[in-house]
């Protein structure tokens, strides 16, 4: 049975969690904590944050299960949850000043190194990508997620809406003004290259 769980469908595992199989649920966790971890850190900027409000989450969620009504897909319901609890912990300013020192080995913007960049080349790529970092944390929260969900993490704006609690409309309406606020703060450094 073990080595079967990775080929059942979500929607069977969920069955089968929902009746009490703690292996069930072990591999729908398996399977959406990496992305769910990085949207977290996305948002937080913080990896023992991400790595907290994600196991939050899955509890969360390990706790709720026979609740989940399945009307959306359990990556979708997880994510609602994970968000969620991000967003109220940003809200409540919970967040130590001194542990938002970013963890540069896991920035969701850092550019791949070419196979023989240029000195030049290469640091114009890095200050670009810390511009961007900086650009996308400034944004007001409801557009930092939306925007997250949307590009980093490659959503529809249909599932980012699902997941956010709100509607498509509202989601399109964030990544445009997401985008304008990014094209207006980053226009002055990209005008003089």
């Amino acid at each position: 049975m073990k080595g079967s769980m990775a080929d059942r469908s979500d929607d069977h595992l969920v069955d089968l969690a929902k009746q009490g199989d703690v292996e069930a649920f072990a591999e729908l966790a398996r399977r959406c904590q990496e992305r769910i971890f990085y949207s977290i850190f996305a948002l937080t900027k913080n990896h023992q944050d991400a790595s907290d409000l994600t196991q939050e989450a899955l509890m969360q969620a390990f706790k709720s299960l026979k609740t989940f009504k399945q009307r959306s897909s359990f990556n979708t319901w997880v994510y609602r949850i994970a968000v969620n609890l991000t967003l109220n912990f940003l809200k409540k300013g919970k967040r130590d000043g001194a542990r938002q020192v970013l963890d540069e080995s896991l920035s969701w913007a850092e550019a791949k190194e070419d196979a023989s960049p240029s000195p030049e080349g290469s640091s114009l790529k890095k200050e670009l990508s810390r511009k961007l970092r900086e650009a996308v944390d400034s944004l007001p929260l409801p557009y930092r997620a939306s925007f997250v969900l949307v590009v980093f993490q490659g959503m529809t704006h249909n599932q980012a809406a699902r997941v956010l609690g709100c509607s498509e409309n509202t989601v399109s309406w964030r990544m445009h003004k997401a985008r304008k606020i990014l094209q207006a703060s980053l226009n002055p450094y990209l005008e003089g290259r």
